[in-house]
């Protein structure tokens, strides 16, 4: 229907138009400390606490890779045994 050229090109007009209707330029943006009205104080957190969040990340991602990638294959053939044996 459509090409990957025309795709990619739409997504790419696209992307400067929402980049030119922000109305904030860069020399806007200003990282003094004098001007910022809102201040974030960095909040140490404990390592095992770092440990954990980022195991439990990536088992969740293990997880979705798996159930999208390897389990499909295994449904496929156990509905196709059940298909093969009479009733």
């Amino acid at each position: 229907m459509f090409s990957q050229r025309q795709v990619l090109g739409s997504l790419a007009g696209l992307g400067i138009v929402l980049g030119l209707a922000s109305g904030v330029r860069a020399n806007q943006i200003s990282n003094h400390p004098a001007k910022s009205t809102a201040k974030f104080l960095k909040i140490e957190q404990p390592l095992s606490l770092k440990i954990g969040i980022t195991a439990g990340g990536l088992s969740l991602i293990g997880l979705e890779l798996w159930w999208f990638l390897l389990s499909k294959n295994q449904a496929k053939t156990q509905s196709a045994s059940v298909k093969a044996d009479p009733p």
